[in-house]
């Protein structure tokens, strides 16, 4: 999977020795709470590091779930850990409604984001989703859209500063009803 330099963040594969940061990530109800249809933390590390073996699997070249770490030189620094990932930012087929166990994919893209507590409020998911469209536009994507609850505006403002149109609601993806985002690629 390609590692990505933004001005403060390096997006790099999640590793297995990053399970304790993503279990501190994703054990807190604040990061979960508008994630799936029924959401839920993870409890154990070993379900954190089961979770980095399946975001590792998803590396297609263009696809990916990337660890998002800041950069020891950038202004900011490391805020829980010099190398410690403080976020996630994925691009992965998205489910299409209606398809059964296992879902299938609807032949869409999404884009999304998930961040510890401690670093909300500083521009990272923003930093983070507009590098991963960049790379997502230069693989060949023309299309890429992103999902939220309904009450999730923090991520509905990352949405439409990485240049995403609200779209509606929709019932397309999850078997769930989301808001939609989309962008299309830059025309040459």
């Amino acid at each position: 999977m390609q590692t990505f330099t933004t001005a403060r963040l390096t997006l790099r594969p999640w590793r297995t020795e990053d399970a304790d940061a993503a279990l501190d990530i994703y054990s807190r109800w604040d990061v979960m709470r508008f994630v799936g249809v029924t959401p839920r933390v993870l409890e154990h590390r070993d379900e954190a590091a089961q979770r980095v073996e399946r975001w590792n699997a998803v590396d297609d070249g263009t696809h990916g779930v990337w660890a998002v770490v800041p950069r020891t030189d950038a202004a900011e620094g490391a805020h829980l850990g010099e190398g410690v990932p403080v976020g996630s930012i994925l691009l992965k087929p998205i489910p299409a409604s209606g398809t059964g166990e296992p879902p299938q994919p609807s032949g869409d893209t999404e884009i999304g984001w998930h961040f510890h507590p401690e670093v909300w409020g500083r521009g990272y998911a923003t930093e983070a989703a507009a590098a991963v469209l960049a790379h997502a536009f230069e693989r060949g994507l023309e299309r890429v859209v992103a999902v939220t609850h309904a009450d999730n505006a923090a991520s509905q403002a990352v949405c439409r500063r990485i240049g995403m149109t609200y779209r509606g609601t929709t019932q397309a993806y999850y078997d769930t009803t989301c808001e939609l985002f989309e962008v299309t690629a830059p025309t040459p």
